[in-house]
């Protein structure tokens, strides 16, 4: 009999996409909760029916724009003797998941909280890349917008770690793109999707051969990246470029030299600039700033 603990928040997770890896504690933690918190109640329901158990407790939506406020109404009822058990669509609650409120709160009110674990996409991704395991970062899903997907890129040029990315199929073609040009064409890379499905793929290579794979193949489904960290070459070289940091009033008078050179406006002189002389978290400095500078130096 699987004991299911009293007064508790539970986080459980759920398959990513194969039924069959969904544990015999979380069909019993379904089953016998007094209220089970779901990223999407018609997911849990979905999934109750698909391994054949019956959600026995009340259901409520638990999702990104509501856990806020839903944390300590959930939580009343735990410290009343509840188990709430905390789901999300696929995977570990939290992990890019709803869930980081009611865990937070409960710790604030010294309520107690445990885990049933099981499927991640993220360790699930790791193993199969065939890169170092030893020591990884988990990065979430890469930014949307260019500008921020290059300074997040520039910022991890000197980690020696293996660093793990979510992406989504829309965006995978300029993803490549910006990391062929940010981390080379010979770092060593994977590209997972489908994670568990009928049609998991995993994808080997260097960053220049599975960005020519996305092109010949545009892969479908959910999607993994999975990268290795930098050589000791590639570190030193960031190491320095990071040291190499410009001030505001050098990245003007940069400018103003450029613009002189080239006959360009001043403004498109100070761009140019500052995209060439990130900081060193790999965001640029302030346009404005450097164009105020740029006043003060005529």
């Amino acid at each position: 009999m699987i004991e299911i603990p009293r007064g508790t928040v539970v986080l459980a997770a759920t398959p990513i996409g194969n039924v069959g890896d969904a544990s015999g504690r979380l069909k019993a933690l379904i089953e016998r909760a007094d209220i089970v918190a779901a990223e999407d109640t018609r997911r849990l329901y979905d999934l109750a029916n698909r391994l054949g158990v019956r959600v026995g407790g009340r259901v409520v939506a638990n999702h990104d724009h509501n856990e806020r406020a839903k944390a300590d109404g959930l939580l009343d009822e735990v410290e009343r003797g509840a188990t709430v058990l905390v789901v999300s669509d696929a995977g570990m609650p939290t992990v890019n998941d709803p869930g980081v409120a009611i865990v937070r709160r409960a710790i604030e009110r010294d309520l107690p909280v445990t885990c049933a674990p099981g499927p991640s996409a993220v360790l699930d991704a790791l193993a199969l890349s065939g890169l170092p395991t030893d020591r990884f970062c988990y990065e979430g899903f890469v930014p949307r917008k260019r500008g921020e997907r290059m300074n997040r890129f520039r910022s991890l040029a000197a980690e020696r770690r293996t660093i793990v990315f979510y992406e989504t199929l829309h965006r995978i073609a300029e993803t490549m793109d910006d990391l062929l040009e940010m981390f080379g064409p010979d770092r060593p890379m994977a590209l997972c999707r489908e994670l568990t499905k009928d049609y998991e793929q995993i994808r080997r290579g260097t960053i220049a051969e599975i960005h020519q794979s996305v092109i010949d193949d545009p892969p479908r489904g959910e999607i993994v990246l999975v990268i290795a960290g930098a050589s000791e070459d590639e570190a030193l070289k960031a190491g320095e470029a990071a040291a190499a940091v410009l001030s505001v009033d050098d990245l003007a008078a940069l400018a103003l030299e450029r613009a002189a050179k080239t006959d360009e406006r001043i403004k498109d002189a100070i761009a140019e600039v500052v995209k060439e002389h990130p900081l060193s978290d790999g965001s640029l400095s302030n346009r404005k700033a450097v164009y105020a500078a740029t006043l003060k130096l005529k």
